[in-house]
């Protein structure tokens, strides 16, 4: 079925009422306690897991190709395998993007999984479908949509033969159809990270879909939760030495209120922080213009945050506002570009970063003589100045240097003979070298990303409820 883009509340409840939101996973290979913690550690009305950045999607692609039963976050089902006791007992639910390319295949590995627990009649799985548009390219194209490049313009038929994946990124309106059918486990492909906890919260609160303000708090909501500890003292850059028991770090839970203010927390006895530098350092990643974070279902404007230190561990953020959003969704395109490999050698004291400067000279040299072009060749200076560059202005008096080779071309026999050339290095180069213990770089396909927008229209979604 077509899933109507309904403005029509569902089951509001009363205005006394906080929906618990717990983050689980902020990517497909985050901490695989995290889940089992957060519906251990205290009450939850719903788990959030994110497992989709752009890259993956071609790597699921892949994949699938090789496997049609393929193509999602395996991780998933041992996440929801740890925490069937709370969805069966406590009724929390589960949202998740981890139908990657083949959100049925990952519905069924779910349906398997509550059979073997003997389970099956308390899950009600949800999937939601539509994203992938990979088998509609040809058609779509010819119907006028250039999917042009946003940052180059170019259109896609340029790449076409080479495509791997392209997915349109679904707003919250399929989730909450999901929730209002009864699914207790949510499972959708390319959503935007933020339609995973704000979709709860207009399921919950009957918020409209020209509630402008509410469902902008709601996607702010998720953008802070979205990449699970680095709102709480993961990955945090302000006074990071003083952060407590990392090892035990507690993942960030959104209390949210039918106005569409909320409280970050975390759950008691658990490590890291959660302070208005913490979340405001989370609050400004991936961020373009400020006033216009742009999503399918309204475009908040992040000037307008408010945050209050409510609490040891308690930040309130209130006073959002929202506007319509656009008439496109934005998809995301991946494609092959030719292959790359990466060579490392380590260079000791005395004289380390000289070292490796003369052995990336002695290399080059010896491509240049045997002819081999790349699209690009690039050497970092680990330990010198691969992480800023220029502004690690002129002290090399360092112990030790990784000299980092990469090559990146569409001629696979050149990228393969770099991997051949490096290797002597370690004999007849500067001396003091180790660190080749791997052996030859290994060639790998380039997957190169390609932003796109589409008009709404023809994205057509579909939620299916699996009981």
């Amino acid at each position: 079925m077509t899933v109507p883009l309904s403005d029509r509340p569902t089951a509001p409840l009363s205005d006394a009422r906080i929906v618990r939101v717990a983050a689980g996973q902020g990517f497909w290979g985050d901490w695989l306690e995290a889940p089992r913690r957060q519906v251990e550690g205290g009450d939850l009305d719903y788990l959030m897991l994110d497992y989709l950045a752009e890259v993956t999607m071609s790597i699921l692609q892949k994949q699938k190709e090789r496997d049609l039963n393929a193509g999602y976050a395996l991780d998933f089902v041992g996440a929801v395998e740890s925490v069937l006791p709370a969805i069966v007992e406590r009724g929390v639910r589960v949202i998740a993007n981890a139908g990657g390319v083949n959100p049925p295949a990952c519905a069924a590995a779910i349906r398997q999984l509550a059979e073997r627990h003997r389970a099956a009649e308390h899950v009600r799985v949800g999937v939601v479908t539509g994203d992938d548009l990979l088998p509609r390219l040809d058609d779509l194209i010819a119907g006028g949509h250039a999917l042009r490049n946003m940052e180059t313009g170019e259109p896609l038929v340029s790449v076409r033969d080479r495509v791997l994946s392209a997915n349109a990124y679904l707003g919250s309106v399929p989730i909450v159809e999901a929730l209002a059918k009864g699914a207790n486990i949510v499972i959708t492909g390319r959503s935007t990270d933020t339609a995973l906890t704000m979709a709860p919260l207009r399921h919950e609160f009957g918020w409209r879909g020209d509630d402008w303000d509410k469902l902008a708090a709601g996607i702010v909501a998720g953008h802070i939760i979205e990449c699970g500890a680095q709102c709480s003292g993961g990955n945090c850059l302000y006074d990071w030495e003083a952060i407590p028991d990392l090892a035990n770090v507690g993942y960030p839970i959104v209390e949210a209120e039918p106005d569409g203010t909320f409280v970050v927390v975390k759950h008691p006895s658990t490590g890291g922080r959660i302070s208005i530098p913490s979340v405001t350092e989370q609050l400004v990643y991936e961020m373009g213009d400020p006033r216009e974070y742009i999503t399918p279902d309204v475009i908040a404007d992040f000037t307008t945050i408010r945050l209050e230190q409510a609490g040891e561990d308690r930040v309130r953020v209130f006073g959002i506002k929202g506007r319509p959003p656009t008439d496109k969704l934005k998809v995301s395109i991946a494609h092959r570009a030719g292959f790359k490999a990466v060579g490392t050698l380590v260079y000791s004291w005395p004289d380390a970063f000289a070292k490796a400067q003369l052995a990336d000279r002695v290399l080059r040299e010896r491509l240049n003589r045997l002819g081999l072009r790349f699209d690009e060749v690039l050497p970092e200076f680990v330990g010198v100045s691969a992480t800023h560059g220029p502004l690690a202005g002129e002290s090399h008096d360092v112990p030790e240097v990784q000299l980092r080779v990469g090559v990146r071309g569409t001629d696979r026999s050149a990228v393969e003979r770099f991997t051949r050339e490096i290797a002597p290095l370690v004999l007849n180069g500067p001396p003091s070298v180790t660190g080749f213990a791997g052996g030859r770089p290994k060639v790998e396909d380039v997957v190169a990303y390609w932003p796109a927008l589409i008009d709404k229209r023809v994205v057509r979604t579909s939620v299916e409820v699996l009981a």
